[in-house]
């Protein structure tokens, strides 16, 4: 589970993994065939007040793991925040020809996901976890995505994302996607990954910033597109360019000023070059 702050514009909002030497991510156990679901119970009912001035929301079991784990990261983890605007054009162009003759439609969220995944190879060391003896560094990008679900937030995991093309990745996030509204996602599909993505860009967010996920080391907060002037080689000297502003929280145990900026240099030159999500 992965809780986080907003800031749109300088508010603040909330948003829609142990040590050892170093080694690749754990594979995730697969579950008993016998295994079923068990039902949530469902939520105690809210109290009004006798005055009918408020109403009591009794606390579920996820809303005080939310409570516990956000806490937890912002008092224990020292947090620290990076930010880029990254050009969309090419991204934009890319996806709308991709789309035009596959079956299934890709999102911004999957080329998010396996360029985060490449710049997390590219640079391992926001790949890591903190320990008190040792930070493991991970080989492998298993991709937390923040999800809303009406219980709270869930953040379901694509394993190996580096591994894997942007066909599978939407059809890993589609399935997982379906799962967790229906309260059907197994432990081992949302607990564990090597970082978080949290995109609020679809709810209008232009910016904000997150809170890390322990024992992850980063998370990225990605903001809405926008139309913006930029500079260009032209009579005018300026263009209209679909840009978005991006946020990297950083735990600096383990990941140092320096390492997060070329990590968002590695994540800004994947997604203004998108054909190189393809080889």
């Amino acid at each position: 589970k992965q809780w986080y702050q907003r800031r749109v514009r300088g508010a603040v909002d909330i948003e829609n993994a142990t040590p050892v030497a170093p080694a690749s991510a754990p594979a995730p156990t697969a579950p008993a065939p016998e295994h079923v679901p068990v039902a949530t119970p469902p939520a105690p009912a809210p109290v009004v007040s006798a005055d009918g001035e408020y109403v009591e929301i009794p606390l579920t079991g996820m809303r005080k793991a939310i409570a516990k784990r956000l806490t937890q990261s912002k008092q224990e983890v020292p947090h620290y925040y990076l930010t880029v605007e990254i050009g969309l054009d090419a991204l934009m162009a890319t996806r709308s020809e991709l789309n035009s003759t596959a079956p299934s439609k890709l999102s911004v969220t999957d080329f998010l996901i396996k360029a985060c995944s490449k710049a997390l190879v590219d640079v391992p060391q926001v790949n890591s976890q903190w320990g008190d003896t040792a930070i493991r560094q991970y080989t492998n990008a298993d991709i937390s995505v923040a999800v809303a679900t009406d219980s709270g937030l869930i953040t379901p995991i694509v394993f190996g994302a580096n591994t894997k093309g942007l066909k599978k990745i939407n059809g890993d996030m589609a399935s997982l996607k379906e799962k967790a509204s229906a309260g059907k996602l197994q432990p081992h599909e949302f607990q564990g990954g090597t970082f978080t993505i949290s995109n609020l860009g679809m709810m209008g967010v232009q910016e904000f910033t997150a809170v890390i996920n322990p024992p992850q080391s980063a998370i990225l907060a990605v903001g809405a597109p926008q139309k913006k002037l930029v500079p260009a080689n032209n009579e005018q000297g300026f263009e209209v360019s679909t840009v978005m502003s991006v946020t990297l929280s950083c735990d600096h145990r383990v990941v140092d000023g320096a390492v997060g900026a070329k990590w968002l240099q590695a994540l800004k030159r994947y997604l203004e070059k998108p054909i190189n999500l393809l080889l």
